[in-house]
C-alpha cells in the first residue's frame, strides 16, 4: 500500500499559520515567514510557475519530498474558498491561478459537495464529502502505487494523525515567533496516539528539516 505523507513549515512556538486567516491573508498574520525559505529555491519557483530563484541545502529536501507523488490530499481552509456551501455564481478555483503547481489529482476534503475541477498542468481538485478515510482511498486509487502526500494545515493533518493514517512527518522548522494562529500539534488525541521515530535532521538557510517516521 503506498504510504501517506505530511511536511510543513513550523515556527519555533509550533504554528503552522498566523492568527486572522482570511481570504487577503490566507497564511494569517506572519505566516509567509514560513514560507521564505522555500520561496528563494528555483526548484520550488519552477513549479509554480515563476523564474529565478537559487539553490542551497534545502532544494534536495525539497526535491525528494515531490519524489514518487501520484496524489494529494488537501483540507478545505488550504483550497479556500470561505466556509459553507460553495457559491454558485462564481465558484471558488483556488489560490493558484489557472495552472495550480501540483500537475497531479488532488481531492478536497469538504462538508458540500460539488463537481471535480480540472486545471491546467494536470490538476484536477475533486471534492470529498465522505470523510479522511474516503478522501485517502480515493487518492490511493490514483496514485497508482505510488505515495500519497497530504497538504493542510494543523486541524486536516491532526485528524489523519490522530487515525494513525500518516506514515512519514516533515517538519521544516523556521526561526520565527508567531505568538499565535494554528498549532500543528492541537489534537489532544495526539498525545496518546502519536509516536515519532527520527529519521534525519539537517540544517539550511533559515530553516532546519526535520524528518520522522510514525511507528505504530
Amino acid at each position: 500500500m503506498s504510504r501517506l505523507s505530511y511536511g510543513v513549515s513550523m515556527s519555533l512556538d509550533g504554528f503552522v499559520a498566523g492568527d486572522n486567516q482570511g481570504p487577503d491573508n490566507p497564511l494569517g498574520v506572519g505566516g509567509e515567514l514560513l514560507h521564505a525559505w522555500m520561496r528563494e529555491l528555483e526548484v520550488w519557483r519552477a513549479q509554480a510557475g515563476q523564474t529565478g530563484g537559487g539553490s542551497n541545502a534545502s532544494t534536495k529536501v525539497l526535491k525528494e519530498e515531490g519524489e514518487n507523488i501520484g496524489a494529494i490530499v488537501m483540507g478545505r481552509n488550504m483550497f479556500g474558498g470561505g466556509p459553507g456551501p460553495w457559491s454558485s455564481e462564481q465558484p471558488w478555483r483556488g489560490w493558484w491561478g489557472e495552472n495550480p503547481p501540483f500537475h497531479r489529482p488532488v481531492y478536497v476534503l469538504t462538508h458540500y459537495e460539488r463537481e471535480p475541477l480540472a486545471m491546467d498542468g494536470g490538476t484536477t481538485f475533486t471534492f470529498v464529502t465522505g470523510g479522511i478515510h474516503a478522501a485517502l482511498d480515493l487518492a490511493r486509487e490514483a496514485a497508482g502505487g505510488q505515495d500519497v502526500a497530504l497538504f493542510g494545515g494543523g486541524s486536516t493533518a491532526g485528524e489523519y494523525l490522530a487515525a494513525g493514517l500518516v506514515d512519514e512527518v516533515s517538519i521544516h522548522l523556521v526561526p520565527v515567533i508567531l505568538g499565535a494562529g494554528v498549532r500543528l500539534f492541537d489534537n489532544p488525541d495526539l498525545a496518546s496516539t502519536l509516536r515519532l521515530e527520527q529519521v534525519s535532521a539537517m540544517e539550511a538557510p533559515g530553516v532546519a528539516h526535520l524528518k520522522y517516521r510514525v511507528t505504530r
